[in-house]
């Protein structure tokens, strides 16, 4: 059994900072620690006092991958504390350009992190530059994929990353619909490169399963990123302004980040694109169910791997629901909906990338925001990536410590940890009593 320290320096394929440390006794693990070290920023304590309707353009700059993801909820929590109800077509185009958010994120994690593991490579510059080679073609496809992701956000709302023209409301300008046969045609050309790679992740033997609880959005109304109410694995369903109430928070001395388990039973949970597909796959777009309706079968699934294939199915899906969304939607000149300031509180519960992510206002009758909270996925799935750890390695002590390394290093990326950074460094310390 290896004994001492383990350190990768600049891990690209881990978005942030992160450490492990395991205690191995007579054979077993007595103590494992997942490290989250770079989380704490602040931002909910410097938007106090500031006025509510800045705010979602602010707390966008939380992560520069979640961008639109954070800018959303803060707008949905701001126009619920003041009573304000968007357009059909606010909502539509809301909807459209988080399907570019996801195109372009899923897309990042699934062929940039964590593509190398399953061809054995180290990075994608190993990749041989081979127009026969599977790896090369894919690759290229990432590029193809990832561009129209950003591509539609840059069409809807302005900017990939730190989108202008959203507001509290609506928009401050709307999109140019001359842009739209565009994407639509290379919407529909993208499809199949979307199942080559979507076929790549299903055929991964990569396992581990542990019978973890799940929890996600689900609206009945059709497979949803935006709308919808919580549901978990034992069919419990809250609304998005009960949901801190579902939790409770659990501070963990030696992370940067609190843990998040159940309130009633203390259990950990999993969030994500796995717990989606998992509760949501009949509500998919119909012409993405009958294009993976093989794939579909391996959910509701354990598997924390198959995590990687939900997200590879949720580009399709995208993909699908943008196409339906920019041939039928007629864009009207609109301005956003105003309403007169007032104290309230309100609540902006969204699926992320990487999960369920809430923001909670208060509001003064002036506008000014008296308190705010953020929940983010991968604070939430902190415990679950714990446990999942601690049963691979009780089960594996056995192998090398290579294999160890890398074995642990592919669960963490399994959960698409919040990309906050552009490099990790990741520490395995070894005890051995």
């Amino acid at each position: 059994m290896h004994s001492g320290n383990i350190t990768i320096e600049n891990l690209t394929k881990i978005e942030g900072t992160a450490g492990l440390s395991v205690t191995v006794e007579n054979g077993k693990v007595t103590d494992l620690k997942f490290i989250i070290k770079d989380y704490r920023r602040f931002y909910i304590e410097a938007v106090k006092g500031k006025p509510a309707i800045a705010a979602p353009s602010f707390l966008s700059r939380i992560c520069g991958t979640c961008s639109v993801a954070h800018l959303f909820a803060s707008i949905e929590a701001i126009e619920k504390s003041q009573g304000i109800k968007v357009s059909e077509q606010t909502r539509l185009l809301r909807r459209l350009a988080y399907d570019g958010l996801m195109i372009r994120d899923h897309a990042l994690h699934l062929y940039f992190f964590v593509l190398p593991d399953i061809l054995g490579i180290d990075s994608i510059l190993d990749i041989p530059d081979d127009a026969e080679n599977l790896g090369h073609i894919l690759l290229h496809d990432s590029f193809d994929i990832k561009r129209l992701g950003s591509d539609i956000t840059n069409a809807i709302i302005g900017a990939a990353i730190h989108a202008p023209f959203p507001a509290v409301g609506g928009f401050l300008k709307n999109p140019d619909p001359t842009t739209f046969p565009g994407l639509i045609f290379r919407l529909e050309n993208i499809r199949t490169q979307v199942l080559r790679g979507i076929k790549v992740f299903y055929e991964n033997t990569d396992s581990l399963i542990r019978n973890s609880d799940y929890l996600c959005l689900r609206d009945e109304l059709g497979f949803n990123f935006l709308e919808g109410e919580i549901i978990n694995s034992s069919g419990k369903r809250i609304p998005e302004n009960k949901f801190h109430d579902f939790l409770k928070s659990v501070v963990i001395p030696y992370s940067q980040a609190e843990g998040y388990v159940f309130s009633d039973t203390h259990d950990d949970y999993l969030v994500g694109s796995l717990a989606r597909v998992n509760f949501n796959k009949e509500l998919l777009n119909e012409r993405t169910k009958k294009d993976t309706e093989k794939y579909l079968s391996v959910f509701p699934s354990n598997n924390v791997y198959h995590n990687n294939l939900a997200q590879a199915i949720e580009i399709l899906q995208c993909v699908d629901d943008a196409l339906d969304i920019l041939k039928t939607i007629k864009v009207m000149n609109e301005q956003p909906v105003r309403h007169p300031l007032t104290a309230g509180k309100g609540v902006g519960v969204v699926e992320a990338p990487r999960g369920i992510l809430y923001h909670y206002v208060e509001v003064d009758n002036k506008g000014m925001i008296i308190d705010y909270d953020v929940i983010v996925p991968t604070a939430q799935n902190q415990i679950n990536i714990e446990n999942d750890l601690k049963k691979y390695f009780n089960e594996n002590l056995a192998k090398d410590e290579e294999t160890l390394r890398l074995e642990a290093e592919k669960i963490i990326r399994a959960y698409d940890p919040c990309m906050s950074c552009a490099t990790n460094f990741l520490k395995i310390e070894w005890i051995k009593l």
